[in-house]
């Protein structure tokens, strides 16, 4: 018996150090399979039943530089790491944070994206809002259902203001109804942009969140491999024209006021 337990111990242990890496079972599929939301504009999102968006290029760019196809799925956010860590996906490029908690479960490429909240305010404003305590006294306004309706009342004594989304709040601040408005540094050009207001993004507010792409434990040659076609993509400009398409700046370096 003794005997018996020790053979299968070997025989698990054999089968454990010859499992493929996850880049060789890439390499053989010749395909990244890659989730995403579908539904997270700039990010990934359908236009005439087409992904696309800043993290469907990206994607496909590195599944390139690693000598594969991307291959997509979409998957509702509350599932997607549960099917990341089920096997059904390589990787989720779907600006996961990077947490300590996230990293027990998964091992995590080096970050692509860097944001913080950030205010948004007119074109015109000549008033220095350098921080939430610069609004004392001031409206702010905000979408309902973030957090950032409770970063504003810690601070005590903003008039804060909240909106369904963000096209009614910015409607308001180019108005003149509020002073200033508060959103994530990475979606302020985009809708800057695509309301066509004069607005600006203002200054940068608390921590930097860095985001990566998630992956099943135990693959360095995998990471090494995803992590070489990032660091490739960012030396030959090609992350940054695909983010300044998407959100006009590289959203791998921290966000400043504009």
């Amino acid at each position: 018996m003794r005997k018996f337990l020790l053979a299968a111990s070997l025989l698990g242990f054999a089968l454990h150090a010859g499992a493929a890496d996850l880049l060789d079972t890439v390499k053989q599929r010749g395909t990244l399979k890659i989730a995403v939301e579908g539904t997270y504009p700039p990010f990934n999102y359908k236009e005439n039943n087409e992904l696309t968006g800043f993290e469907v290029e990206l994607a496909k760019a590195l599944a390139q530089k690693m000598g594969v196809k991307a291959e997509f799925s979409t998957s509702e956010w509350s599932a997607m790491l549960a099917g990341l860590q089920a096997g059904k996906f390589d990787i989720v490029i779907n600006q996961v944070g990077i947490t300590d908690k996230r990293k027990d479960t998964f091992d995590f490429s080096e970050p692509y994206t860097l944001s913080s909240p950030q205010l948004i305010v007119r074109n015109n404003e000549t008033r220095a809002f350098k921080s939430l305590s610069d609004l004392k006294g001031k409206k702010l306004g905000l979408g309902q259902g973030t957090n950032y309706a409770d970063i504003a009342k810690a601070v005590g004594g903003i008039d804060v203001k909240t909106y369904p989304g963000s096209q009614e709040y910015l409607q308001d601040l180019a108005l003149g109804r509020i002073d200033a408005a508060l959103n994530d540094s990475l979606l302020i050009p985009f809708i800057v942009k695509k309301t066509k207001l004069p607005l600006k993004a203002g200054a940068p507010l608390g921590d930097i969140e860095k985001s990566g792409i998630p992956f099943a434990k135990g693959n360095p040659k995998f990471k090494a491999s995803l992590n070489k076609a990032l660091a490739d993509l960012q030396a030959d400009g090609s992350f940054a024209k695909i983010s300044k398409k998407w959100f006009d700046r590289d959203v791998s370096k921290p966000p400043v006021a504009q």
